[in-house]
């Protein structure tokens, strides 16, 4: 057990779950489908497992890995490709510009540990200019929420701000046998492909994060209840969304209407 190179160990406190079932991971990248001169970035690495299909499609990738233990490991592999770019950080502080990408090119992968999806997620929606697709493995029940439309549990803060952005495709579902520990959980495969025109701009995005945040705080209760220290009912008469409704019950565009109804009149009770 000494070779290390064989026999790193998954440290739960990077939430490591190392996939190798060949089955899957050839599923995920025919999903992918990578092609030469193109630029990938993959996102934890582990032991290569997806790296090796990538690299062989003649792409030019660039990987983030924070494990330091993996760091041998995967230029013991890959270091000679010259394709092979190994930045070791943390994707949460990774700046996506040095890698100087070309508008709308980036091609996103990874078995993203469950702790960093969602905000790794917002990190790179910020960048959404830089990025082509995305496809993630991630918990079935993150995947459910991606991809959810209106009227459901599902659908909530993570649906709404994610399909703002992107158009959202739960692709395949990878049961915990293809993991090294196993998880306790059903993963699920997402694409994710920014939209070059947005279907809904708001005139303003933090108000919408905002409209959204505090209407999901008690999704039990009514817009009119959950939206009052923002606007009056009457704001939201305005906007063309009743008051009455949950807000699982509003689609994206009203939660639009209600964010630019806001900027074009901001209330009272607002300019503190």
């Amino acid at each position: 057990m000494s070779d290390t190179h064989q026999h790193h160990r998954a440290r739960k406190r990077f939430g490591q779950n190392f996939l190798h079932d060949a089955g899957v991971i050839h599923r995920i990248l025919r999903a992918i489908h990578p092609r030469e001169g193109e630029r990938l970035l993959e996102i934890g690495p582990g032991q290569g497992a997806l790296t090796e299909g990538l690299l062989s499609s003649g792409a030019q990738l660039d990987v983030i890995e924070l494990d330091r233990d993996l760091i041998p490991i995967l230029n013991g592999k890959f270091a000679a490709e010259p394709r092979f770019h190994l930045h070791q950080g943390d994707a949460l502080k990774f700046d996506f510009q040095r890698l100087e990408p070309a508008p709308h090119s980036l091609r996103v992968v990874g078995n993203l540990p469950y702790n960093i999806s969602t905000p790794l997620i917002f990190h790179l929606l910020e960048n959404a200019a830089l990025i082509r697709d995305m496809h993630f493995m991630l918990q079935k029940e993150v995947v459910k929420r991606l991809a959810a439309g209106p009227g459901g549990g599902d659908w909530g803060r993570l649906s709404i701000m994610v399909q703002y952005h992107c158009r959202v495709e739960h692709l395949f579902d990878v049961g915990p046998g293809a993991f090294n520990p196993p998880p306790k959980v059903d993963s699920a495969i997402v694409r994710l492909v920014p939209h070059e025109v947005l279907p809904h701009p708001a005139k303003d995005h933090q108000l919408l994060e905002r409209i959204v945040r505090e209407a999901f705080n008690q999704r039990r209760k009514t817009l009119r209840n959950t939206l009052k220290a923002l606007m009056p009912a009457s704001a939201i008469e305005a906007a063309g969304v009743d008051g009455s409704l949950r807000p699982e019950q509003l689609d994206l565009a009203a939660f639009v209407r209600l964010a630019d109804q806001l900027a074009d009149h901001p209330t009272p009770a607002d300019s503190n």
